[in-house]
């Protein structure tokens, strides 16, 4: 987990895919890595998230591939048999955890209260995903849950963009953030693969500065 940690801070923000087409992902997956994110959380919203997985981990050995949305066993084992190395989930369920624990996979749990967090760390856990950032009372939500739990580590997803990214990566205890609108589902359908790599590449800028 120590090792996935580093490599989240070091992204800073982690593209969150739903795909409906699986071969859809080897051009956005290309997209990604040439311009300076080689990091993607494919969601189990649709039927084709565990063959995208395996399609972008054939075609991008090295890149930093999760599964998102994942809610039981059976997705978590169809997400690492397809070359997933971490597992994020929109709750905290304690089955899906201890599923994740039995299979040796890395898991990030959503939670937004102080009872979800404690349950975290009940489970050994003390990385979590803050969801649904914005609409659980963004910022000042996220600071007021980390000020009794300063040793867990956060990747707020849901609401976040370029306008206020920034300020959930300055908050201490924020690890990376996820964000949709550089991966967004019209652009995929669409093809729109250039403009999806603008999207990628002026973030990756824009951070960095």
């Amino acid at each position: 987990m120590e090792n996935l940690n580093s490599l989240l801070k070091q992204f800073k923000v982690i593209p969150v895919i739903a795909i409906d087409e699986a071969s859809d992902i080897v051009p956005l997956g290309e997209q990604l890595s040439k311009n300076g994110l080689p990091v993607a959380e494919i969601t189990f919203r649709s039927d084709a998230a565990a063959e995208a997985i395996r399609l972008l981990r054939q075609a991008q050995p090295e890149m930093l591939i999760g599964a998102g949305t994942i809610l039981n066993e059976q997705q978590v084992i169809a997400a690492k048999e397809a070359g997933a190395s971490f597992i994020v989930s929109p709750g905290l369920n304690p089955n899906t955890v201890k599923a994740c624990q039995k299979h040796n996979i890395a898991i990030i749990p959503g939670v937004n209260n102080p009872s979800t967090v404690e349950q975290a760390l009940e489970l050994g856990l003390d990385t979590v995903k803050f969801f649904p950032a914005e609409a659980s009372g963004g910022i000042a939500m996220l600071k007021s849950l980390l000020g009794p739990y300063t040793n867990i580590q956060v990747m707020p997803t849901g609401g976040i963009n370029q306008n206020n990214i920034e300020k959930y990566l300055a908050l201490p205890g924020v690890l990376a953030c996820g964000g949709t609108w550089m991966v967004d589902k019209s652009l995929i359908n669409k093809g729109e693969w250039d403009t999806i790599g603008q999207l990628v590449k002026d973030i990756v800028a824009q951070l960095a500065e």
